[in-house]
């Protein structure tokens, strides 16, 4: 018989809610053995042979090797797989969703989010057009994508934040903290370090404007927002017309070879006039009259209603990610859903936060390792390329003694 999750959940938290009691931890994860009885792999892209697989391991380098998170595998595929826990609404609590994850293929574009889904889902077919309630993780593409994604879904609409959240990019394991808070505030942390704050009022559109710009408002016809015009006083001088674009050079002087009855008669060159101005335009000055741009005023908002509710998710149910990757590698590890900021914060410090600088090291390791495997390659080939060299030379010397003989 298969442990059921709610067992699993409340173990794996028991040691931390020691430390803090008033914790409640909704679903925990560390991939330790049997977690394939607690996640379920999706059919999603299988009948294109592009579903991916999730292998179980701590990765080509990590501060423990024992420590194992689950992570995407080949590359050019589809990766979708979800976990179940006790439905529940965060109506009066912190909601806190946090997990950590490790791009150990240098990601060059894909993302490493994560997603908590609402009421009922075939886990077997979640897929990327699944609806979910929160959205929330990293995202890499190119140069110009590199931010941490918090969308939130209202009324069947996904509410991308409006503030830039700069992700980490390097190949170490990092820690992601989503915090909703019943005040309608937030924090997003990455490595216990917050990183954003805010209202969720102010920084998603999830609800209408307070207040729109009148649509029954015109302009009045006297509004006038010409800032500048022509100067009434400014007038062209009666002779501007008659002064020549250019004049007879009078240093200009008639060459003495000049033969009139060969070369014809002479004429002065002409230079530009230093007195022209060119075509006369008349001053402007300031409007005494402007009133600048005229803007409908603005009115409440008929369609506009607070929600106290407006942090609220009533039905949360599973944690699942979609991800499609043309370079696999992506590796999540230390998945946890709770109400309490403290608990999770501490969670952190427990697992990557006592890892990170031995994890840190073993990476190190293995890139002073591919360098010196890469160095002594190119060595090989120059050596490779000087004997050869050495043997052409010897050959042709061979080859000049037998033509002397």
């Amino acid at each position: 018989m298969a442990t059921p999750p709610s067992f699993f959940f409340v173990l794996s938290a028991s040691i931390l809610l020691l430390s803090i009691v008033s914790a409640e931890v909704f679903f925990q994860d560390r991939f330790e053995d049997g977690w394939e009885d607690r996640w379920v792999k999706s059919d999603w892209k299988k009948d294109e042979s592009m579903a991916g697989d999730w292998v179980h391991t701590a990765g080509k380098w990590s501060g423990d090797p024992a420590d194992k998170g689950i992570q995407t595998t080949p590359d050019y595929r589809f990766f979708a797989i979800s976990a179940q826990f006790p439905e529940f609404s965060n109506k009066d609590k912190t909601l806190v969703f946090q997990f950590s994850v490790k791009h150990e293929q240098k990601l060059d574009c894909g993302g490493g989010y994560m997603k908590l889904l609402s009421g009922d889902v075939d886990q077997k077919k979640f897929g990327g057009e699944t609806p979910y309630s929160i959205m929330f993780g990293p995202d890499i593409c190119g140069y110009s994508t590199k931010k941490v994604h918090a969308i939130l879904t209202r009324d069947g609409k996904n509410h991308l934040i409006k503030k830039d959240v700069p992700c980490e990019t390097d190949q170490l394991s990092h820690v992601y903290t989503f915090i909703i808070h019943p005040d309608a505030t937030y924090s997003i942390l990455i490595d216990n370090e917050e990183k954003q704050s805010g209202s969720l009022y102010s920084d998603w559109d999830l609800l209408p404007p307070k207040q729109i710009k009148d649509p029954n408002a015109k302009k009045p016809e006297d509004w006038d927002e010409e800032e500048y015009i022509l100067d009434p006083e400014d007038k062209k001088p009666e002779d501007y017309d008659d002064i020549p674009k250019e004049i007879t050079d009078p240093d200009a002087k008639k060459p003495e070879d000049w033969d009139d009855e060969e070369d014809g008669e002479w004429t002065a060159p002409t230079i530009p006039n230093p007195e022209y101005k060119g075509p006369w335009k008349q001053k402007k000055i300031k409007n005494p009259n402007y009133k600048g741009k005229w803007k409908a005023p603005n009115i409440d908002n008929p369609d506009y209603k607070d929600d106290p509710d407006l942090y609220v998710f009533p039905n949360l149910k599973y944690v699942a990610t979609e991800l499609w990757q043309v370079k696999s590698g992506t590796l999540f590890d230390n998945i946890l859903i709770c109400d309490d900021p403290e608990y999770a914060k501490k969670f952190a410090e427990e697992t990557w936060g006592k890892q990170k600088d031995a994890e840190k090291a073993a990476f190190e390791e293995v890139e002073k390792k591919k360098e010196a495997e890469e160095e002594s390659e190119k060595s090989d080939i120059d050596q490779s390329d000087d004997d050869k060299e050495d043997a052409d030379a010897d050959a042709e010397e061979e080859e000049d003694h037998h033509d002397e003989l």
